[in-house]
């Protein structure tokens, strides 16, 4: 019998002794019937005062004294045991490597997924703190630092130590580790982004490769460790950890994207085989983070792009306060909204939705605001007009496209130039105030008062860009003093994830629930809607809906 080949498993290199003993096979074997070790019958069989039952003569035929036992290699044993040992203790390893790595493949922003690898890494090599810095090397961030059980002010406190100091920072910064008498923790470029290649060079010095960046860098005892900077030490004895061990993220395209470190309480080092986990462990999470670092990017720079293209800030118009709320979900849509001071006092609001999701979506949508606010200024009087130059726009420019849009044009104040008439005595009539309105596919407006909350019942029409001449007739409304308008995205609506009918119910239920006493606030008046449809908040990942809510408040 021989000691069986173990597989490889893992990347995991199962370098076993060879076996001190074999059993030879063409040996001496028991008697069937005989347990192992147990003398056969044969062996046990003779005179009772122990002497071998032999003639005197010594014949041929007579039998020569008892056959010897057959032992079994001990080694043998103990060499199988060690095997399936090690076989469990690696089976035991790749259970773990495997949850941990599903926990972080569930992660789907760059934040979860840097709180998920602090946690995941603070099992593996025995720590309870630790925080990651997130630095790319091509140096368009975003540059960030998460803790693990480590506040704001911790953080603060150990980001006051001379960068010279942080083991962390070292990594960043492509340095050598601070020469100790024996450094073998250097090693080449290379091997920091592999670490299959790269973990096992702390075993011992490596003499046949010039000094370059540290891979690793561990100071298990930092009260006691001469050579550290003294800040490093008054730090961490306020912080109340005694060790450290940090290890660098790559991962493709951006190579060295930053670095972990963990915190240990007590005096302590991770053990060749906690280096090796952890270093199987940031192969797949570095790829992960590095994968939602450029997902991040391209989401921050569409978001940048919508900002743009949306009003940095509403007008203030007399008679009327404003008030928005929008989330971008998370590709980017096509939903945006307008206010627009026009001639003589008057306002031009606006909501509408490009078909489509990302940066061409975002574009269209750009280009559509800036058209629609072209139309309005020159005849913003009447919508129907404004929308139908927009559709004919549409069609000609973005044929393969389509959209929704509601625009209204509020007359100016009583009194003002161009506005109605004053009543006998200087008293505004409060319901003088024209609203005209027309709509293209959207969602109607609601209108809240202290008398009323409805709809308002627009006329039905297709959206832009789907008949080949659009045309609908404008309605005229008159907002009471202390009237509050409405106008919304269907996004609002899709997010509550219930059919429309029961949403436009739950919208209208929000309205009418906003408090008395704040429904002269327009800001109070949007916060409690959102909150009220959404609980779940207006930045909500799981959404990929955008949501557009404008109100304007008619001051009595």
């Amino acid at each position: 019998m021989t000691t069986p080949h173990v597989p490889k498993v893992a990347g995991i290199e199962p370098a076993l002794p060879a076996p001190a003993h074999t059993v030879d096979p063409h040996g001496p074997k028991a008697p069937p019937g005989c347990a192992a070790g147990a003398p056969s019958d044969a062996s046990s069989a003779g005179s009772s005062d122990g002497l071998s039952d032999t003639s005197p003569g010594g014949s041929p035929g007579a039998a020569a004294g008892p056959a010897p036992a057959v032992v079994p290699d001990v080694s043998v044993v103990d060499q199988l045991a060690a095997v399936q040992d090690r076989l469990a203790g690696w089976i035991s390893d790749l259970s773990t490597l495997h949850d941990l790595t599903e926990q972080l493949a569930r992660t789907r922003t760059l934040e979860d997924a840097l709180h998920e690898l602090l946690r995941a890494g603070a099992s593996l090599v025995g720590a309870r703190r630790g925080l990651v810095v997130l630095a790319p090397s091509d140096g368009l961030g975003p540059e960030t630092t998460v803790g693990l059980g480590l506040g704001h002010a911790e953080i603060g406190h150990i980001e006051t130590i001379p960068r010279r100091a942080l083991s962390y920072a070292r990594i960043l910064d492509g340095l050598p580790e601070r020469a100790t008498g024996d450094d073998t923790r250097s090693g080449p470029l290379d091997d920091t982004c592999h670490p299959a290649r790269g973990e096992g060079r702390t075993a011992g010095p490596r003499n046949d490769v010039p000094a370059g960046p540290c891979t690793e860098i561990a100071e298990p005892d930092i009260p006691g460790e001469k050579d550290l900077d003294p800040r490093l030490r008054e730090v961490a004895a306020r912080l109340g950890y005694a060790a450290s061990y940090a290890v660098p993220l790559c991962g493709e395209p951006f190579g060295r994207t930053g670095a972990a470190v963990w915190l240990y309480d007590e005096p302590a080092e991770p053990t060749a085989r906690q280096r090796h986990l952890v270093g199987l462990y940031r192969a797949h999470a570095a790829e992960h983070v590095a994968r939602l670092l450029e997902l991040h990017r391209s989401r921050r720079a569409t978001e940048t792009l919508r900002e743009e293209l949306l009003p940095h800030r509403l007008p203030r118009i007399p008679g009327v306060r404003l008030a928005v709320r929008h989330s971008t979900g998370p590709r980017g849509g096509g939903d945006w909204y307008d206010a627009l001071p026009l001639p003589d006092g008057a306002l031009g609001l606006a909501v509408g939705s490009v078909t489509g999701s990302g940066p061409s979506a975002v574009a269209a949508m750009g280009r559509l605001r800036a058209s629609l606010r072209a139309y309005a200024v020159m005849e913003g009087e009447d919508p129907v007009a404004v929308l139908s130059d927009l559709e004919l726009l549409l069609r000609l420019t973005e044929p393969a496209r389509s959209a929704t849009a509601l625009f209204a044009y509020t007359e100016p104040p009583p009194g003002a130039p161009g506005g109605p008439p004053v009543l006998p005595g200087g008293v505004a009539d409060p319901f003088a105030r024209k609203l005209l309105l027309a709509g293209a596919g959207h969602c109607p407006p609601l209108i809240l008062g202290d008398l009323r909350t409805e709809f308002v019942e627009t006329s039905l029409s297709a959206p832009l860009g789907m008949l080949a001449c659009w045309e609908a007739p404008s309605v005229e409304i008159e907002p009471a003093g202390g009237e509050t308008l409405l106008l919304y995205s269907d996004g609002l609506l899709h997010r509550t994830g219930e059919p429309m009918d029961r949403a436009f119910t739950r919208l209208h239920a929000a309205a009418a629930g906003v408090p008395r006493a704040s429904r002269h606030d327009p800001e109070a008046v949007v916060d409690h809607i959102v909150r009220t449809m959404l609980p779940q908040g207006l930045d909500d990942p799981s959404s990929e809906e955008d949501v557009v809510l404008l109100a304007a408040y008619f001051e009595e």
